[in-house]
């Protein structure tokens, strides 16, 4: 049978250990905090067209709306989810059809959309996305660019089931 003695030194050392980790949350296991659902934003579904189509490219592009769709709780992303994007642009208002396309997630859950440049609508360069499929409930979304030459907007979705 081994005996072993503990130092004054070895005590001290250890009971501060355990009053520092004890003080950072450390003795209470892991645990990951669940990712909130994004909530839509006021005047995100201005000029919604529900069943936009899927289309390679808006107009004549030159102006990337870009993002990613999670899952919230766990964040997972979340692949072949349909992204509908809107705006008003060098080359139609907001309102108009040819203006509106929607977009599908890849495998990472993000997405990429070419359209024409963005230019302000009522004092503001924004754009306007929507996730409106039947797996998880529906989010508007009203991104404000921070300068109307911005080349690139994006924007993200933590989705929760329906």
């Amino acid at each position: 049978m081994t005996r072993t003695l503990i130092s004054r030194r070895k005590a001290i050392v250890a009971t501060g250990s355990m009053v520092v980790a004890g003080g950072s949350g450390l003795l209470v296991p892991a645990r990951a905090a669940g990712l909130e659902p994004t909530q839509s934003m006021r005047g995100g579904s201005n000029n919604y067209r529900p069943g936009a189509p899927v289309v390679d490219r808006i107009g004549g592009g030159g102006f990337w709306m870009t993002g990613t769709v999670r899952r919230a709780g766990d964040g997972a992303p979340l692949p072949g989810q349909r992204i509908q994007i809107w705006a008003h642009t060098t080359e139609g208002h907001e309102r108009d059809p040819e203006s509106h396309g929607a977009t599908l997630t890849d495998a990472n859950g993000e997405f990429r959309l070419e359209m024409p440049q963005i230019v302000p609508a009522f004092g503001q360069p924004h754009g306007h996305l929507a996730y409106d499929s039947q797996d998880f409930r529906t989010v508007f979304l009203r991104p404000v660019m921070s300068s109307a030459g911005d080349k690139t907007l994006e924007a993200h979705f933590v989705l929760e089931p329906a």
